[in-house]
């Protein structure tokens, strides 16, 4: 085979590689079109315990670290900011419109290690587990910067009641 050939073959493989995954994502984004949640914030007269600024890493299907879900404005990892009160966790990601998980909604929080191409340091995620619109149980991960996962995790844990908190990781 010639150098052009070989060159030839090689871009072939190449469009056939990136037509396969942008067919993949096309179908992902279809399948997951519906949002997740929907829009709102805090009460103005919330009692906030904590805020946090983070890492939006990912959501993914309840102990599935490794299958992101791409729902719209929760597809891709942004900066986030984490407020949690009495209320509720209000969260913010980067260019879309903030929304609050009320205390009977989050299932389970703790830390973790691994979420879709993401590995850090043991327990240097936090994993918050909760409840779709459409009662789905979903993880959405979140990497503080300015504090520990741990931090994060044992403020969302101090609204929850006792015995709604896990851990595993």
């Amino acid at each position: 085979m010639t150098r052009e050939g070989a060159l030839a073959v090689m871009i072939a493989v190449a469009v056939v590689l990136l037509v396969a995954l942008a067919w993949a994502w096309w179908r992902r984004t279809r399948r997951d079109a519906a949002p997740l949640v929907h829009p709102g914030e805090l009460p103005a007269d919330a009692h906030v315990r904590a805020s946090f600024d983070a890492l939006y890493v990912a959501t993914t299907a309840r102990d599935t670290p490794l299958e992101r879900i791409a729902a719209p404005g929760m597809a891709f990892r942004s900066k986030a900011t984490v407020i949690v009160a009495d209320e509720g966790v209000a969260i913010g990601l980067t260019g879309q419109d903030p929304f609050v998980l009320t205390p009977d909604r989050i299932v389970d929080v703790d830390q973790s290690t691994v979420a879709i191409d993401r590995v850090v340091e043991p327990g240097g995620l936090t994993r918050l587990t909760w409840r779709t619109d459409a009662g789905t149980t979903v993880d959405s991960y979140f990497r503080p910067q300015d504090a520990s996962a741990r931090a994060l995790a044992d403020a969302v844990a101090g609204i929850l009641p006792p015995n709604q908190t896990g851990t595993d990781s």
